[in-house]
Protein backbone atom coordinates (compact mmCIF):
# COMPACT_ATOMS: atom_id res chain seq x y z
CA UNK A 1 0.00 0.00 0.00
CA UNK A 2 1.39 3.60 -0.85
CA UNK A 3 1.55 6.15 1.52
CA UNK A 4 2.36 9.53 0.99
CA UNK A 5 5.74 11.26 2.67
CA UNK A 6 6.07 14.55 2.95
CA UNK A 7 8.88 16.91 4.45
CA UNK A 8 8.02 20.01 6.11
CA UNK A 9 11.04 22.34 8.01
CA UNK A 10 10.70 22.80 11.61
CA UNK A 11 9.33 26.23 11.77
CA UNK A 12 11.72 26.96 14.78
CA UNK A 13 14.61 26.25 12.80
CA UNK A 14 13.60 28.34 9.57
CA UNK A 15 12.42 31.37 11.29
CA UNK A 16 15.33 34.43 10.71
CA UNK A 17 16.69 35.73 13.76
CA UNK A 18 19.88 37.48 14.94
CA UNK A 19 20.71 33.89 17.10
CA UNK A 20 20.68 31.95 13.99
CA UNK A 21 22.34 34.64 11.64
CA UNK A 22 25.23 34.96 14.45
CA UNK A 23 26.07 31.11 13.96
CA UNK A 24 26.89 31.60 10.52
CA UNK A 25 30.07 29.94 10.17
CA UNK A 26 33.40 32.31 9.63
CA UNK A 27 30.62 35.25 10.12
CA UNK A 28 32.90 36.65 13.24
CA UNK A 29 35.80 36.33 10.94
CA UNK A 30 34.59 39.31 9.00
CA UNK A 31 32.58 41.16 11.59
CA UNK A 32 34.66 42.12 14.06
CA UNK A 33 37.46 43.69 11.94
CA UNK A 34 34.47 44.95 9.78
CA UNK A 35 33.08 46.79 13.19
CA UNK A 36 36.46 48.12 13.57
CA UNK A 37 36.60 49.40 10.16
CA UNK A 38 33.43 51.27 9.26
CA UNK A 39 33.56 53.27 12.86
CA UNK A 40 35.55 55.96 11.49
CA UNK A 41 32.67 56.81 8.73
CA UNK A 42 30.65 57.55 11.47
CA UNK A 43 33.19 60.21 12.70
CA UNK A 44 34.65 61.75 9.53
CA UNK A 45 31.92 64.55 8.41
CA UNK A 46 31.81 65.26 12.45
CA UNK A 47 35.22 65.55 13.28
CA UNK A 48 35.86 67.66 10.20
CA UNK A 49 33.10 70.07 11.18
CA UNK A 50 34.24 70.93 14.76
CA UNK A 51 38.04 70.99 13.65
CA UNK A 52 37.31 73.15 10.92
CA UNK A 53 34.73 75.79 12.68
CA UNK A 54 37.31 75.50 15.54
CA UNK A 55 40.04 76.93 13.42
CA UNK A 56 37.80 78.84 11.15
CA UNK A 57 35.45 80.32 13.14
CA UNK A 58 32.39 79.51 10.30
CA UNK A 59 30.22 76.72 10.23
CA UNK A 60 29.69 77.68 6.44
CA UNK A 61 33.16 76.94 5.70
CA UNK A 62 33.05 73.79 8.03
CA UNK A 63 30.36 72.37 6.32
CA UNK A 64 31.45 72.97 2.57
CA UNK A 65 34.88 71.34 3.39
CA UNK A 66 33.16 68.31 4.93
CA UNK A 67 30.95 68.50 2.08
CA UNK A 68 33.41 68.12 -0.03
CA UNK A 69 34.71 65.22 1.64
CA UNK A 70 31.11 64.01 1.43
CA UNK A 71 30.95 64.59 -2.62
CA UNK A 72 33.97 62.53 -2.99
CA UNK A 73 33.31 60.26 -1.20
CA UNK A 74 29.68 59.12 -3.18
CA UNK A 75 31.18 59.85 -6.45
CA UNK A 76 34.30 57.57 -5.83
CA UNK A 77 32.27 54.81 -3.74
CA UNK A 78 30.39 53.07 -6.93
CA UNK A 79 33.66 53.29 -8.74
CA UNK A 80 35.39 51.47 -5.67
CA UNK A 81 32.85 49.01 -5.32
CA UNK A 82 32.54 47.61 -9.03
CA UNK A 83 36.59 47.55 -8.81
CA UNK A 84 35.79 45.17 -5.79
CA UNK A 85 33.74 43.08 -7.87
CA UNK A 86 35.96 42.34 -10.36
CA UNK A 87 39.08 42.62 -8.15
CA UNK A 88 38.39 41.77 -5.61
CA UNK A 89 37.97 43.57 -1.89
CA UNK A 90 41.73 43.16 -0.98
CA UNK A 91 42.97 44.43 -3.95
CA UNK A 92 40.51 47.92 -3.31
CA UNK A 93 40.97 47.92 0.12
CA UNK A 94 44.73 48.02 1.12
CA UNK A 95 45.68 51.08 -0.96
CA UNK A 96 42.63 52.64 -0.32
CA UNK A 97 43.08 52.59 3.74
CA UNK A 98 46.45 54.07 2.92
CA UNK A 99 45.69 56.82 1.12
CA UNK A 100 43.10 57.93 3.46
CA UNK A 101 45.15 57.73 6.74
CA UNK A 102 47.74 60.07 4.61
CA UNK A 103 45.41 62.57 3.14
CA UNK A 104 43.50 62.28 6.60
CA UNK A 105 46.35 63.13 8.32
CA UNK A 106 47.49 66.03 5.55
CA UNK A 107 43.72 67.88 6.09
CA UNK A 108 44.42 67.22 10.19
CA UNK A 109 47.76 69.65 9.63
CA UNK A 110 46.56 72.12 6.92
CA UNK A 111 43.38 72.91 9.54
CA UNK A 112 45.80 73.44 12.15
CA UNK A 113 48.38 75.99 10.64
CA UNK A 114 45.83 78.00 9.55
CA UNK A 115 46.34 77.11 5.77
CA UNK A 116 43.96 79.20 3.83
CA UNK A 117 40.54 77.08 2.57
CA UNK A 118 41.36 75.86 -1.02
CA UNK A 119 44.10 73.59 0.45
CA UNK A 120 41.50 72.23 2.66
CA UNK A 121 39.49 71.65 -0.09
CA UNK A 122 42.16 69.96 -1.73
CA UNK A 123 42.94 67.73 1.09
CA UNK A 124 39.53 67.15 1.81
CA UNK A 125 38.70 65.33 -1.88
CA UNK A 126 41.45 62.57 -1.40
CA UNK A 127 40.35 61.90 2.11
CA UNK A 128 36.48 61.36 0.66
CA UNK A 129 37.18 59.72 -2.32
CA UNK A 130 39.54 57.31 -0.37
CA UNK A 131 37.09 56.16 2.75
CA UNK A 132 36.61 52.30 2.65
CA UNK A 133 33.42 50.74 1.89
CA UNK A 134 32.95 48.43 4.67
CA UNK A 135 29.81 48.20 5.35
CA UNK A 136 28.71 47.33 1.41
CA UNK A 137 31.50 44.93 1.07
CA UNK A 138 30.12 43.19 4.70
CA UNK A 139 26.60 42.85 3.22
CA UNK A 140 28.34 41.78 -0.31
CA UNK A 141 30.09 38.54 2.08
CA UNK A 142 27.02 37.90 3.70
CA UNK A 143 25.58 37.44 0.60
CA UNK A 144 28.26 34.73 -0.52
CA UNK A 145 27.89 32.84 3.00
CA UNK A 146 23.91 32.80 2.84
CA UNK A 147 22.91 32.65 -0.54
CA UNK A 148 19.32 33.70 -0.76
CA UNK A 149 18.61 32.06 2.70
CA UNK A 150 15.68 34.02 4.12
CA UNK A 151 18.35 35.39 6.45
CA UNK A 152 19.10 38.06 3.96
CA UNK A 153 16.78 40.28 5.34
CA UNK A 154 17.68 39.42 9.10
CA UNK A 155 21.15 40.39 7.64
CA UNK A 156 20.58 43.80 6.25
CA UNK A 157 18.83 44.62 9.64
CA UNK A 158 21.81 43.10 11.56
CA UNK A 159 24.16 45.59 9.29
CA UNK A 160 21.78 48.48 9.66
CA UNK A 161 21.90 47.87 13.58
CA UNK A 162 25.43 47.75 13.25
CA UNK A 163 26.04 51.04 11.27
CA UNK A 164 23.82 52.95 13.02
CA UNK A 165 25.30 51.31 16.61
CA UNK A 166 28.62 53.34 15.04
CA UNK A 167 26.68 56.50 14.54
CA UNK A 168 25.89 55.95 18.61
CA UNK A 169 29.46 55.89 19.50
CA UNK A 170 31.07 57.75 16.71
CA UNK A 171 29.53 61.13 17.37
CA UNK A 172 29.97 60.78 21.02
CA UNK A 173 33.94 59.85 20.54
CA UNK A 174 33.93 62.46 17.96
CA UNK A 175 32.72 65.15 19.99
CA UNK A 176 34.69 63.84 23.57
CA UNK A 177 38.01 63.71 21.64
CA UNK A 178 37.08 67.12 19.71
CA UNK A 179 36.14 69.33 22.92
CA UNK A 180 37.91 67.58 25.92
CA UNK A 181 41.13 66.42 24.58
CA UNK A 182 42.28 68.44 21.07
CA UNK A 183 40.06 70.11 18.11
CA UNK A 184 42.44 67.39 16.21
CA UNK A 185 41.98 64.41 18.06
CA UNK A 186 38.68 63.08 16.68
CA UNK A 187 40.01 63.59 13.18
CA UNK A 188 43.51 61.66 14.14
CA UNK A 189 41.55 58.93 15.83
CA UNK A 190 39.39 58.31 12.85
CA UNK A 191 42.67 57.92 10.42
CA UNK A 192 44.17 55.83 12.97
CA UNK A 193 40.74 53.58 13.40
CA UNK A 194 40.40 53.31 9.32
CA UNK A 195 44.34 51.95 8.78
CA UNK A 196 43.81 49.64 11.42
CA UNK A 197 40.34 48.24 11.08
CA UNK A 198 40.86 48.21 7.15
CA UNK A 199 43.99 46.12 6.91
CA UNK A 200 42.51 43.61 9.57
CA UNK A 201 39.62 43.24 7.30
CA UNK A 202 41.44 43.16 3.95
CA UNK A 203 43.21 40.30 5.88
CA UNK A 204 40.17 38.07 5.99
CA UNK A 205 40.53 36.90 2.11
CA UNK A 206 38.38 33.52 2.81
CA UNK A 207 35.36 35.60 3.18
CA UNK A 208 35.72 37.82 0.35
CA UNK A 209 33.03 37.37 -2.82
CA UNK A 210 34.87 35.79 -5.95
CA UNK A 211 36.01 37.95 -8.02
CA UNK A 212 34.71 37.76 -12.28
CA UNK A 213 37.18 36.30 -13.51
CA UNK A 214 37.10 32.99 -11.11
CA UNK A 215 32.97 32.23 -11.90
CA UNK A 216 33.16 32.31 -15.17
CA UNK A 217 32.23 35.62 -15.57
CA UNK A 218 33.72 38.56 -18.19
CA UNK A 219 35.01 41.64 -16.59
CA UNK A 220 34.06 43.47 -19.36
CA UNK A 221 30.64 42.31 -20.07
CA UNK A 222 29.26 42.92 -16.58
CA UNK A 223 26.93 45.73 -16.34
CA UNK A 224 26.88 48.25 -14.13
CA UNK A 225 24.12 48.14 -11.56
CA UNK A 226 22.99 51.69 -12.05
CA UNK A 227 21.45 50.22 -14.96
CA UNK A 228 18.72 49.31 -13.13
CA UNK A 229 16.18 51.27 -12.43
CA UNK A 230 15.11 50.19 -9.08
CA UNK A 231 18.74 51.16 -8.05
CA UNK A 232 18.19 54.51 -9.44
CA UNK A 233 14.91 55.55 -7.47
CA UNK A 234 16.70 53.78 -3.94
CA UNK A 235 19.51 56.03 -5.01
CA UNK A 236 17.00 59.35 -4.86
CA UNK A 237 15.18 57.56 -1.69
CA UNK A 238 18.89 57.34 0.05
CA UNK A 239 19.96 61.00 -1.08
CA UNK A 240 17.31 62.11 0.87
CA UNK A 241 17.74 60.09 4.04
CA UNK A 242 21.38 61.32 4.02
CA UNK A 243 19.52 65.04 3.86
CA UNK A 244 18.64 63.94 7.54
CA UNK A 245 21.98 62.85 8.38
CA UNK A 246 23.99 66.10 7.11
CA UNK A 247 21.02 68.85 8.18
CA UNK A 248 21.00 67.12 12.15
CA UNK A 249 24.72 67.25 12.19
CA UNK A 250 25.43 70.28 11.33
CA UNK A 251 22.16 71.93 13.03
CA UNK A 252 22.73 69.86 16.64
CA UNK A 253 26.15 71.34 16.73
CA UNK A 254 25.35 74.97 15.85
CA UNK A 255 22.12 74.45 18.77
CA UNK A 256 24.03 73.13 21.31
CA UNK A 257 27.15 75.82 20.73
CA UNK A 258 24.06 78.38 20.57
CA UNK A 259 23.24 77.45 24.67
CA UNK A 260 26.40 77.18 25.69
CA UNK A 261 27.09 73.77 25.65
CA UNK A 262 28.57 72.13 22.97
CA UNK A 263 29.14 69.37 24.44
CA UNK A 264 25.42 68.06 24.29
CA UNK A 265 25.90 67.96 20.83
CA UNK A 266 27.28 64.58 20.60
CA UNK A 267 24.38 63.05 23.28
CA UNK A 268 21.16 64.82 21.50
CA UNK A 269 23.16 63.12 18.05
CA UNK A 270 23.40 59.84 19.72
CA UNK A 271 19.39 60.04 20.93
CA UNK A 272 19.08 60.28 17.03
CA UNK A 273 21.13 56.93 16.28
CA UNK A 274 19.71 55.31 18.79
CA UNK A 275 16.27 55.71 17.88
CA UNK A 276 17.81 54.32 14.28
CA UNK A 277 19.65 51.71 16.06
CA UNK A 278 16.37 50.47 18.20
CA UNK A 279 14.35 50.31 14.79
CA UNK A 280 16.70 48.13 13.05
CA UNK A 281 16.78 45.49 15.77
CA UNK A 282 13.09 45.50 15.72
CA UNK A 283 12.92 45.35 12.06
CA UNK A 284 15.20 42.67 11.62
CA UNK A 285 13.54 40.30 14.34
CA UNK A 286 9.68 40.56 12.34
CA UNK A 287 8.78 38.18 9.68
CA UNK A 288 7.08 40.78 7.44
CA UNK A 289 4.37 39.58 5.45
CA UNK A 290 3.93 43.41 3.86
CA UNK A 291 5.38 43.44 -0.09
CA UNK A 292 9.06 45.63 0.87
CA UNK A 293 7.82 48.20 -1.96
CA UNK A 294 4.87 49.25 0.12
CA UNK A 295 7.38 49.04 3.54
CA UNK A 296 9.70 51.42 2.03
CA UNK A 297 6.74 53.88 1.24
CA UNK A 298 5.13 53.95 4.17
CA UNK A 299 8.78 53.91 6.25
CA UNK A 300 9.15 57.07 3.84
CA UNK A 301 6.49 59.13 4.79
CA UNK A 302 6.61 58.62 8.21
CA UNK A 303 10.20 59.64 7.64
CA UNK A 304 9.37 62.52 5.64
CA UNK A 305 6.86 63.59 8.38
CA UNK A 306 8.78 63.66 11.61
CA UNK A 307 11.62 65.02 9.89
CA UNK A 308 9.49 68.05 8.75
CA UNK A 309 8.67 68.89 13.12
CA UNK A 310 12.27 69.17 13.22
CA UNK A 311 12.32 73.29 12.94
CA UNK A 312 9.59 73.52 15.21
CA UNK A 313 11.95 72.39 18.50
CA UNK A 314 12.90 74.84 20.97
CA UNK A 315 14.03 72.92 23.85
CA UNK A 316 16.39 70.34 24.56
CA UNK A 317 14.48 67.56 25.41
CA UNK A 318 11.93 68.34 22.45
CA UNK A 319 14.55 68.08 20.06
CA UNK A 320 15.92 64.76 21.73
CA UNK A 321 12.28 63.39 21.32
CA UNK A 322 11.92 64.32 18.27
CA UNK A 323 15.65 63.05 17.13
CA UNK A 324 14.49 59.47 18.37
CA UNK A 325 11.62 59.39 16.15
CA UNK A 326 13.05 60.82 13.30
CA UNK A 327 15.96 57.98 13.69
CA UNK A 328 13.30 55.22 14.29
CA UNK A 329 11.63 56.33 10.85
CA UNK A 330 14.87 55.80 9.10
CA UNK A 331 16.22 52.20 10.06
CA UNK A 332 13.11 50.94 8.23
CA UNK A 333 13.92 52.62 4.97
CA UNK A 334 17.58 51.90 4.93
CA UNK A 335 16.89 48.44 5.76
CA UNK A 336 14.28 47.77 3.03
CA UNK A 337 16.18 49.67 0.45
CA UNK A 338 19.14 47.36 1.23
CA UNK A 339 16.84 43.89 0.43
CA UNK A 340 15.45 45.30 -1.93
CA UNK A 341 19.13 45.28 -3.89
CA UNK A 342 19.09 41.66 -3.41
CA UNK A 343 16.14 41.15 -5.92
CA UNK A 344 17.04 44.03 -8.27
CA UNK A 345 21.14 43.45 -8.53
CA UNK A 346 22.56 40.11 -10.06
CA UNK A 347 25.12 38.81 -7.35
CA UNK A 348 28.03 39.70 -9.21
CA UNK A 349 27.23 43.78 -9.29
CA UNK A 350 25.67 43.81 -5.80
CA UNK A 351 28.78 45.62 -4.01
CA UNK A 352 28.37 47.84 -6.45
CA UNK A 353 24.88 48.48 -5.57
CA UNK A 354 25.41 48.37 -2.43
CA UNK A 355 28.05 51.58 -2.86
CA UNK A 356 26.22 53.66 -4.77
CA UNK A 357 23.42 53.65 -1.79
CA UNK A 358 25.79 54.08 0.50
CA UNK A 359 27.36 56.99 -1.59
CA UNK A 360 23.95 58.24 -2.42
CA UNK A 361 23.52 58.70 1.81
CA UNK A 362 27.40 60.40 1.60
CA UNK A 363 26.50 62.91 -1.19
CA UNK A 364 22.71 63.67 0.27
CA UNK A 365 24.73 64.19 3.71
CA UNK A 366 27.27 66.55 1.98
CA UNK A 367 24.87 68.97 0.50
CA UNK A 368 22.81 69.02 3.89
CA UNK A 369 25.63 70.02 5.50
CA UNK A 370 26.72 72.93 3.26
CA UNK A 371 23.58 74.25 2.85
CA UNK A 372 22.47 73.61 6.68
CA UNK A 373 25.62 75.84 7.74
CA UNK A 374 25.02 78.15 5.09
CA UNK A 375 21.48 78.41 7.00
CA UNK A 376 22.79 78.39 10.41
CA UNK A 377 24.93 81.45 9.56
CA UNK A 378 23.31 83.72 7.63
CA UNK A 379 19.41 82.71 9.10
CA UNK A 380 18.13 82.16 12.63
CA UNK A 381 19.37 79.12 15.23
CA UNK A 382 17.80 76.21 14.19
CA UNK A 383 17.31 76.93 10.32
CA UNK A 384 19.28 73.99 9.35
CA UNK A 385 16.92 71.72 10.18
CA UNK A 386 14.63 72.66 7.16
CA UNK A 387 17.01 70.87 5.24
CA UNK A 388 15.83 67.34 6.70
CA UNK A 389 12.37 68.18 5.90
CA UNK A 390 13.22 69.87 2.14
CA UNK A 391 15.63 66.43 1.47
CA UNK A 392 12.34 63.72 2.68
CA UNK A 393 10.01 65.73 1.29
CA UNK A 394 11.40 65.50 -2.24
CA UNK A 395 12.55 62.00 -1.97
CA UNK A 396 8.91 60.99 -0.92
CA UNK A 397 7.39 62.34 -3.95
CA UNK A 398 9.87 60.88 -6.16
CA UNK A 399 9.54 57.53 -4.33
CA UNK A 400 5.64 57.66 -5.19
CA UNK A 401 5.56 58.65 -8.70
CA UNK A 402 8.62 55.44 -9.35
CA UNK A 403 7.51 52.83 -6.81
CA UNK A 404 6.54 50.66 -9.83
CA UNK A 405 10.50 50.32 -10.49
CA UNK A 406 11.06 48.97 -7.38
CA UNK A 407 9.06 45.47 -8.53
CA UNK A 408 11.37 42.76 -9.30
CA UNK A 409 10.47 40.89 -12.77
CA UNK A 410 9.95 36.89 -12.31
CA UNK A 411 13.69 35.58 -12.97
CA UNK A 412 14.26 32.60 -15.18
CA UNK A 413 14.43 29.21 -13.23
CA UNK A 414 16.75 26.34 -14.95
CA UNK A 415 15.54 23.28 -13.06
CA UNK A 416 18.16 20.13 -13.49
CA UNK A 417 16.53 17.01 -15.15
CA UNK A 418 14.56 14.49 -12.10
CA UNK A 419 15.04 17.58 -9.40
CA UNK A 420 13.50 20.87 -8.80
CA UNK A 421 9.77 19.78 -7.33
CA UNK A 422 8.78 19.43 -4.10
CA UNK A 423 5.28 17.38 -4.55
CA UNK A 424 4.36 14.75 -2.36
CA UNK A 425 5.88 11.50 -3.37
CA UNK A 426 4.52 8.03 -3.04
CA UNK A 427 6.34 5.53 -1.48
CA UNK A 428 6.28 1.72 -1.48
Amino acid sequence: MASTVTTSPDPAASRPGYGRLLRTRGAWTFLLPGFAARQPFAMLTLSIVLLVQHTTGSYGAAGAVAAATGVAMALFAPYSGRLADRYGQRAVLVPGVLVHTVSGAALTTLALTGAPLWALFAAAVPTGASVPQIGPMVRARWGVKLKGSPLMATAAAFESVTDEFTFVVGPLLATALCTAVDPAAGLVTEAALTLVGGLLFAAQKGTQPQVAARTGQTRTGQASALRVPGVRVLIVAFLGIGSVFGGMQVSLAAYTESIGNPGLNGVLYGVFAAGNMIAGIACGAIAWRMAPQRRLVLAYAALALTASALWTAHSSLLLAGLGLLVGMCIAPALITGYTLVEDLVPAGARTEAFTWLTGAVALGQAAAVTVAGQLEDRLWDGAGFLVPMGGTVLALATLLALRSRLVTAPRRRTVARGVGHREAVAVD
